[in-house]
């Protein structure tokens, strides 16, 4: 397992690494120069020139790159370790930037995620056990509906119901969880909700074919033919066997939502990564679209690696190797 873990994560290293060297040929080693577009507005030659030399513009390629990946561990001059560059259309280091709009990302997607999957799971293990009853039908109407709406219109009619028509909610803004637990939750109840009834109706549907195939096994068969009750067959055989696709599929939605929640950020009105990441493009600002992209394929690493750890656990006839 530790050697297994070693390899994986080796391996994720050398993609991160890749990723780094495309994104950096993409960004800035294409003709265009880079100063354009990050220095200010009514930028003379003079200031041009002064940010060609604070960007180390005016070196070697291979040396700028190897400049930028040594300050994430080392820092530079502009910016203290991690340094992931220096914004000049916010006139910050990339990594303050960072500190700002990840725990708005993370308190969005992480409670979501226990929502869609608690939810979508267990209505779609319920919906196999009650094969072809009327909860089976209403579950799989659910999940139909779920995964023919979008995110935009999901959030756009909750503000309309909740906020502005009932009021019983306030307009989304992000407070601190430390700072006041009570506000933080209640304005990300909404973007929870929405995430929850979309992704939760994909692995209703997913949950509920998996359970039926695994339970037509011949060891589920036997062990029902053994006399055991159903209730500990589900428990101890099917639900294991039925579960790892769906550990699979977590793994890379909840990797990609935290790479960057962009829509569910943009309908009700948070600043996380993903906004954060749509307004450097808009605004060329080409540090901060680098240091996102590196993030967002950082927490598609780690998600896979833990997903493989879990293998093992979830279901003891794989061997991790």
């Amino acid at each position: 397992m530790g050697s297994f873990l070693l390899r994986r994560a080796l391996l994720g290293l050398l993609t991160l690494f890749a990723v780094s060297v495309l994104t950096f040929l993409m960004f800035f080693a294409l003709p265009r120069d880079p100063a354009t577009a990050m220095c200010p507005k009514n930028c003379d030659a003079q200031r041009l020139e002064r940010v060609r030399d604070e960007l180390g513009l005016n070196d070697p390629k291979p040396v700028q790159y190897l400049r930028y990946m040594g300050g994430i561990f080392t820092g530079r001059e502009h910016c203290p370790a991690p340094c992931l560059g220096y914004s000049y259309v916010n006139n910050e280091p990339v990594s303050e930037t960072f500190a700002r709009v990840i725990p708005v990302t993370l308190s969005i997607v992480i409670p979501a995620a226990v929502l869609w999957l608690g939810l979508g799971i267990g209505l779609g293990m319920l919906s196999a056990l009650r094969r072809g009853t009327v909860f089976d039908r209403l579950a799989i109407g659910f999940s139909l509906s779920g995964a023919s709406m979008q995110l935009y219109f999901v959030g756009g009619v909750l503000l309309l119901v909740f906020v502005y028509t009932l009021k019983v909610l306030p307009y989304p803004r992000y407070t601190p969880l430390l700072d006041d637990p009570l506000a933080w939750g209640t304005a990300l109840v909404l973007p929870w909700c929405t995430l929850a009834f979309l992704f939760s109706a994909v692995y209703a549907r997913l949950s509920r074919a998996q359970m039926l195939e695994t339970m037509s096994e011949d060891f589920v068969r036997t062990a029902m033919a053994k006399g055991l009750p159903q209730r500990t067959v589900v428990r101890r055989h099917v639900l294991r066997a039925a579960i790892t696709p769906l550990v699979t599929a977590a793994g890379l939605d909840v990797g990609t939502a935290l790479g960057g929640t962009v829509i569910t950020e943009t309908t009700f009105g948070f600043r996380g990564l993903g906004r954060t990441a749509i307004d450097a493009v808009r605004d060329g600002d080409l540090p901060t679209i680098m240091a996102t992209v590196l993030l967002a394929a950082a927490f598609i690493v780690v998600a896979n690696i833990v997903v493989d750890a879990l293998y093992t656990t979830i279901d003891p006839r794989i061997r991790l190797r």
